[in-house]
C-alpha cells in the first residue's frame, strides 16, 4: 500500500496550514487504499538551507538534513498543502524541498492550496519545482478561498464540494504514485542484478 506524506508547508505562528492538512488527513482516512501521514515541517526546524554540498551529490552532512531525507524516502508520495505568498509558496515550504533532491525522485504530487484567489499561484511555482525533482505532479487540484472557506480568513470551514475535488486529487495521486512505485522498484532491482554481475 502506498505511503502518502500530507507535508504542512508553513511554519508562520498563526498558520491556516495545519487545519487544512487536518482536513486532508481526515477526508484520506476515510480511504483505504493508501496510507496517509501529517508532515509537519515546524517538527525538522530545518534552519535557512546550509549544506555546503549541492542536494544533486546526495552527500548530506547534518543531522537534520538527514532526519528529513528519511521522512521524505520514507514516502510514495506526497500532498503538499501550501498557503500563497507573494504569488508563491512559502519560504519555509521552498527552502525544506532545496534540501535534498534523489529522496524526491519518481514520486507523485498533488496540492492543496489556499490564499485570496486559492493559492493557484503558489501551486504554478510548485509546478515547475516538482519537475525539477523528476516528481510527477497531478493535474486535480484543491484551491481554497480566504474568503468563502474561511471565516475572518482564519477559522477553516472549507465548502462541502471541495472534498469531491480533494478526493479526485488523492486518486490521480495513488495512480500516479503506483506507477512510479513500480518504476523505482524496477530501477532497484536492475541495480541489484548488475551489483550481482559484478561480482
Amino acid at each position: 500500500m502506498l505511503k502518502i506524506g500530507i507535508i504542512i508547508g508553513s511554519t508562520r505562528p498563526g498558520r491556516n496550514a495545519e487545519a487544512v492538512a487536518q482536513w486532508v488527513y481526515k477526508t484520506a482516512g476515510k480511504r483505504n487504499d493508501a496510507k496517509f501521514e501529517l508532515v509537519d515541517l515546524k517538527d525538522f526546524n530545518l534552519p535557512v538551507l546550509d549544506e555546503p554540498i549541492p542536494a544533486t551529490m546526495n552527500q548530506y552532512m547534518n543531522s537534520y538534513t538527514k532526519t528529513w531525507a528519511e521522512k521524505i524516502d520514507s514516502l510514495d508520495a506526497f500532498i503538499f498543502v501550501t498557503p500563497e505568498y507573494n504569488h508563491a509558496p512559502s519560504g519555509a515550504l521552498k527552502n525544506a524541498i532545496d534540501f535534498i533532491y534523489a529522496e524526491w525522485n519518481n514520486k507523485a504530487a498533488g496540492f492543496v492550496s489556499y490564499g485570496s484567489v486559492g493559492g493557484v499561484r503558489a501551486v504554478e511555482h510548485l509546478r515547475l519545482i516538482m519537475g525539477e525533482l523528476q516528481v510527477a505532479d497531478v493535474r486535480a487540484q484543491v484551491a481554497l478561498s480566504l474568503f468563502t472557506d474561511f471565516e475572518n480568513y482564519s477559522v477553516f470551514k472549507p465548502a462541502q464540494n471541495h472534498e469531491t475535488s480533494l478526493n479526485t486529487m488523492i486518486d490521480q495521486v495513488i495512480a500516479w504514485g503506483g506507477a512510479l512505485k513500480s518504476l523505482r522498484n524496477s530501477k532497484k532491482e536492475d541495480l541489484i542484478k548488475n551489483d550481482t554481475f559484478k561480482d
